[in-house]
């Protein structure tokens, strides 16, 4: 079964393609796009060791190059951002040619913000290989590589051509990388579709074990939700900031524990979840209930949901909360969350009381050992 989720927006719109086996159909997928048969593919190393000769022989007739960066998210800074640069500009890729990014966030991310400044422009494919790729950032634009000062400071909005989300990619990535991704899935839920909370709550346990069906379906609402946001907004000056929902607790747990495999991206999406929540019941915006709702689903399926899940020292709530102060949603110098009013039902505020806020994170600090 394959689907096709269309982007709208106008002259850049683009195909969100969700099935098995496009990888092995590049060729057609692909071969529409192209002014030249030539493709310039940048992966990781761990993706390009597992997928990187299926892709080269879907690709059929069509050239292949590559390049495979380090696998992980220290990869997305400026040394190896400099380093895929340097590469495409050694291949000669044209404005009208297509570089495919092959690989997760990282990769996506990295990628499609050197294609984005190769040249003022050069078209790009994201083939996401990681559920929280396929449902989160290789849709809607986004690039960019991380700093010193924090995560995703240094990018710009640059669309791709066509996605391509295999979910038959995901049969190889292990359990936890899965369930870290399931933290995007899940978010969708909570931000703005009840009913499909409700699904999840059904059927994620299948969908950790294997279910194709279920991971088709999850996929194809994840990327419905986020398209329709990203045609409304797609710069995020209003309703895509809602695609933030628990962001800002997770950016900074990530500068915290250095972008390292302390803490994927997707399990602090899942434990600033939880926090947002918490919070939005404190400010008594929401009942109790949902923050123990959502708790107990990341729980059930064996996620991280607390701060004292995660491993090795972590900064006070002061210093938490200054992390958050750097967060690029920061506006007029305040700080912007996404809170609930209920399970499918957030919002955007800057309304938040730093004392609550200071409160909840000595709370959650203090269950560390």
């Amino acid at each position: 079964m394959r689907d096709t989720v269309r982007v709208e927006l106008g002259a850049r719109a683009y195909d969100v393609r969700i099935g098995t086996g496009l990888v092995a159909d590049a060729h057609a997928q692909i071969a529409p796009l192209l002014r030249r048969p030539r493709v310039v593919v940048v992966t990781d190393e761990t993706v390009g060791a597992t997928h990187l000769e299926t892709l080269r022989a879907g690709l059929g007739a069509i050239e292949m190059v590559s390049l495979a960066l380090p696998a992980g998210e220290s990869t997305k800074g400026w040394p190896q951002f400099e380093r895929c640069v340097e590469f495409l500009l050694e291949q000669k890729v044209e404005r009208k040619d297509i570089v495919i990014a092959f690989g997760g966030g990282v990769i996506g991310d990295l990628v499609g913000f050197a294609a984005a400044v190769l040249r003022r422009g050069v078209r790009f494919v994201q083939i996401p290989t990681t559920l929280l790729a396929q449902v989160d950032s290789s849709v809607g634009g986004k690039t960019g590589i991380n700093t010193a000062q924090g995560k995703n400071l240094v990018g710009a909005f640059h669309q791709p051509s066509l996605v391509l989300a295999d979910i038959g990619l995901l049969e190889t990535l292990k359990p936890r990388d899965f369930l870290a991704g399931y933290g995007e899935v899940v978010k969708y839920g909570l931000l703005g579709d009840a009913v499909f909370f409700d699904w999840l709550e059904k059927n994620a346990p299948a969908m950790a074990a294997g279910d194709l069906a279920a991971r088709h379906h999850a996929v194809k609402r994840s990327v419905e939700m986020k398209a329709e946001i990203v045609a409304r907004d797609e710069t995020e000056e209003g309703d895509r900031a809602l695609l933030n929902l628990g962001h800002t607790f997770c950016h900074a747990l990530e500068k915290a524990t250095g972008y390292s495999d302390r803490l994927l991206h997707g399990e602090g999406v899942a434990i600033g979840c939880a926090l947002a929540f918490e919070l939005s019941a404190r400010m008594g915006l929401c009942s109790q209930e949902d923050p123990s709702r959502v708790r107990a689903h990341l729980k059930a399926l064996g996620m991280k949901v607390d701060i004292r899940d995660i491993a090795g020292d972590l900064p006070d709530a002061e210093g938490l909360v200054e992390l958050m102060s750097q967060d690029k949603k920061v506006l007029d110098g305040r700080m912007r969350f996404i809170l609930a009013r209920g399970i499918g039902q957030s919002f955007v505020t800057s309304d938040v009381d730093r004392a609550v806020l200071k409160t909840l994170l000595d709370e959650a600090l203090a269950g560390r050992s």
